[in-house]
């Protein structure tokens, strides 16, 4: 941590922050949580970020530990960088400053939301008890990137990669889905407009967007 700002703080919190604490670098984690990652990837879910910066933290957090670079086998033979075991446990981190930041009156709507950040949301806003009475596996493809979400028993396992035998296809852009989800968007006007086409069960797809309740407002 040599050359890097620190609180000088025998709390972990204060440690905690000297680690993750720097501007960008808990989005860079956060960019990483569904898995691994090249530079120019990392770079597009970012677009705010200089590579200048990206390439200082991307050092700094793996110098902590929080992530490592390796090269894929071949044929594709890029590097890459992933979060390690320890590094992962930020998700539950991650998550809890999204359902508090959520409840913010000054929330600013509209903003842009990278990929990662929009499927990491579902998992964050996700509410068991709205999901009580639904059962069943779907795929989110937006552009080339697929998605599984298979929710049961009040639970939600929603990762990278293609479902085998879906109930629904939900086929979109991330905007899209974020309106229908969370900015008032109906999924009828969505489905009618061609902004989402839906494969399969249509029923189940238009359920799916209500398990994900946003939090209400702080005073």
């Amino acid at each position: 941590m040599t050359g890097k700002r620190t609180y000088e703080d025998g709390c972990a919190t204060a440690h905690a922050l000297d680690l993750v604490g720097e501007r960008w670098a808990i989005l860079v984690v956060r960019e990483l949580i569904l898995g691994p990652k090249r530079f120019t990837d990392l770079r597009a879910g970012l677009p705010g970020i200089s590579p200048n910066v990206l390439t200082q933290r991307l050092e700094e957090l793996e110098s902590a530990g929080i992530l490592q670079r390796r090269k894929l086998p071949p044929p594709a033979a890029a590097w890459v960088y992933e979060l390690t075991e320890w590094g992962l446990e930020l998700e539950r981190v991650i998550m809890a400053l999204g359902r508090w930041g959520a409840r913010s009156p000054n929330l600013m709507q509209g903003n842009p939301l990278s990929l990662d950040a929009v499927i990491l949301s579902f998992r964050t806003m996700f509410s068991g008890e709205a999901a009580r009475d639904f059962r069943g596996t779907l795929e989110i493809r937006i552009g080339e990137e697929r998605f599984r979400a298979k929710v049961a028993k009040g639970e939600l396992d929603l990762t990278r990669g293609s479902a085998e035998r879906p109930d629904a296809i939900l086929d979109t852009d991330a905007s899209t889905l974020v309106a229908v989800a969370y900015g008032g968007r109906r999924f009828n006007d969505a489905v009618k407009a061609g902004e989402l086409k839906v494969e399969g069960d249509k029923a189940l797809a238009r359920q799916f967007f209500t398990l994900f309740p946003l939090p209400p407002p702080a005073a």
